[in-house]
């Protein structure tokens, strides 16, 4: 059983930095595709950031330049960093990971972590 557990969400000002991280346990995902979603109130959930097995990233443009993900296989663990942060990014983010690229642009990875929140006030 997989679980995937996120921390480092939190309240921040327009222009700060947040850095999140997701802990994987029960398997190794170091070939896995892992990364982050997001869903603002009212809005349906979107891919923000994804390392395609580590070899590759992928940003939305609207993160494009101010977040960077990163993993570390020795840990089972990714992250987020979260820089020039804006009102917009204000959210419940979900850390997810999958074997096919197809399930995450799909948006159904096989696991999801259960979410923290980042809200960001101007």
């Amino acid at each position: 059983q997989v679980q995937l557990v996120e921390s480092g969400g939190g309240l921040v000002q327009a222009g700060g930095s947040l850095r999140l991280s997701c802990a994987a346990s029960g398997r190794t995902l170091s070939n896995y595709h892992m990364g982050w979603f997001r869903q603002a109130p009212g809005k349906e959930r979107e891919l923000a950031a994804i390392s395609w097995s580590g070899i590759s990233t992928y940003y939305a443009d609207s993160v494009k330049g101010r977040f960077t993900i990163s993993r570390d296989n020795a840990k089972n663990a990714v992250y987020l960093q979260m820089d020039s942060l804006l009102p917009e990014d204000t959210a419940v983010y979900y850390c997810a990971a999958d074997a096919t690229r197809a399930a995450i642009l799909s948006k159904h990875p096989d696991y999801w972590g259960q979410g923290t929140q980042v809200t960001v006030s101007s």
